[in-house]
C-alpha cells in the first residue's frame, strides 16, 4: 500500500471508532457522503455523526452533504433544498450530493418519472455554479439492472436482483430505461457546463470504459470514481488487461478510489474494520501489482494493471486530496 491515501466513497453513520482506528494505521483518509437514502438516518443525523469524528480525529475525515425532498411538490422546494446545502456547507462539507431517487422514486403532478434534467432542479445547480459548490452524482444504477440475469456481467449483481426482483428493473418495465438515466444526467451537466461533478461509480457506465472516456472528454469539469465498481475494472481487465490500463493511464488526473463501505450499524465495527483493510489492500494489488488475481464477483482470473507509481499516487490521493479539499 502507498505510503498514504483516501478512500473518497464511504458512508460513516456510526460513531464507532474502530474504522478510524484501522485507517491511522494504514496512513488513510475518508471522504464521508451522506446522502438521502430511505434506510439512513436523516441529513441532519449523518452529519452529526460525522462532526463528531471529526472531532475526534481531526484532519482523517471530510464530508458531502446533501438535501431531501420533505418539500417535494411545493413551490418552495428549490429554496428549501439550498437552505439545507447551505446549513451543511457552513458546517465544513466540501460539496453535494444528488442520489438515485432522482430518476426512480420522484414524480411530478401528473404522475410522470422526475429526472435529473428537469427544471425544477435548475435553481439549485444555478446556486451550485454561482458559489462554486461541487456536486457529485448517483444517476441510475449499473447497466445490469435493467439486463435479464443471464445476460448480467458480474454474480453479485446477479445474485442480488435475483433475490429482489422488485428492483430489477428488466422487470419493472414502467419505470426509465438506462438509456434514459444516462441521458438524462448528460442532458443535465450539458445544461450547466461550468458545474463541477463527480460521476460516481464510474459515471454509472461501469460495463464500459469507452463509455466513461467518453464522458470525460466531452465534459471537461468533471471527474470519476471506481467506488463499488473496481469489480467492472478487473472484469474488463480479464478480456483487455491493456485497454484498461490505458484507460487509468489516460484519465489518471480523473479517477479517484473509494469502496463506498456503508458502516450503518448493522454490522459490527470489527468487521467493518477488516472490510477496509480487505478491500483496501485487494484494490491495491489489482492497480499496483502485475499479480494474477481473482475477485469473488465472476469467475477466472486477471492480472493486475501494474500502474506506475505515479498513476497509483493520484488514483488512490492526489485527486481525492484536490477534488476533496483534504489539507493531509
Amino acid at each position: 500500500m502507498i505510503k498514504k491515501f483516501i478512500d473518497a466513497h464511504v458512508h460513516l453513520n456510526t460513531t464507532s471508532t474502530e474504522k478510524l482506528e484501522k485507517a491511522m494505521e494504514y496512513n488513510a483518509s475518508f471522504l464521508s457522503i451522506n446522502t438521502n437514502i430511505p434506510f439512513f438516518e436523516s441529513i441532519e443525523k449523518q452529519e452529526e455523526v460525522i462532526l463528531e469524528l471529526q472531532q475526534k480525529y481531526p484532519g482523517k475525515i471530510q464530508f458531502i452533504t446533501s438535501f431531501d425532498f420533505r418539500d417535494w411538490g411545493k413551490e418552495n422546494f428549490a429554496e428549501g433544498a439550498i437552505a439545507q446545502i447551505k446549513r451543511g456547507m457552513d458546517n465544513g462539507a466540501v460539496g453535494v450530493k444528488i442520489w438515485k431517487d432522482v430518476g426512480f422514486d420522484l414524480h411530478d403532478e401528473n404522475g410522470n418519472f422526475v429526472m435529473i434534467d428537469h427544471p425544477v432542479f435548475d435553481p439549485i445547480f444555478n446556486y451550485l455554479v454561482k458559489n462554486d459548490i461541487l456536486l457529485i452524482g448517483h444517476q441510475g444504477e449499473p447497466r445490469n439492472c435493467w439486463l435479464p440475469l443471464e445476460q448480467m456481467t458480474v454474480d453479485s449483481d446477479r445474485e442480488y436482483f435475483k433475490a429482489h426482483p422488485e428492483y430489477h428493473m428488466f422487470l419493472q418495465k414502467d419505470y426509465p430505461s438506462y438509456e434514459d438515466q444516462m441521458n438524462a444526467r448528460d442532458h443535465m451537466l450539458e445544461k450547466f457546463p461550468d458545474l463541477r461533478y463527480v460521476g460516481l461509480h464510474l459515471f454509472s457506465m461501469e460495463y464500459s470504459i469507452g463509455e466513461v472516456g467518453t464522458r470525460l472528454d466531452k465534459y471537461p469539469n468533471t471527474t470519476t470514481d471506481v467506488a463499488e465498481r473496481t469489480c467492472h475494472l478487473q472484469l474488463q481487465a480479464k478480456e483487455d488487461h491493456e485497454a484498461v490500463r490505458n484507460f487509468c493511464i489516460k484519465y489518471q488526473d480523473r479517477i479517484m478510489y473509494g469502496t463506498d463501505v456503508i458502516d450503518d450499524g448493522s454490522t459490527s465495527p470489527e468487521e467493518i474494520a477488516a472490510k477496509f483493510e480487505h478491500l483496501w489492500n485487494f484494490h491495491y494489488r489489482f492497480f499496483a501489482t502485475d499479480e494474477i488475481l481473482e475477485a469473488p464477483e465472476f469467475q477466472g482470473s486477471f492480472k493486475g494493471l501494474n500502474l506506475p507509481e505515479k498513476v497509483v499516487e493520484k488514483i488512490f490521493y492526489h485527486n481525492a486530496k484536490k477534488t476533496y479539499q483534504f489539507q493531509y
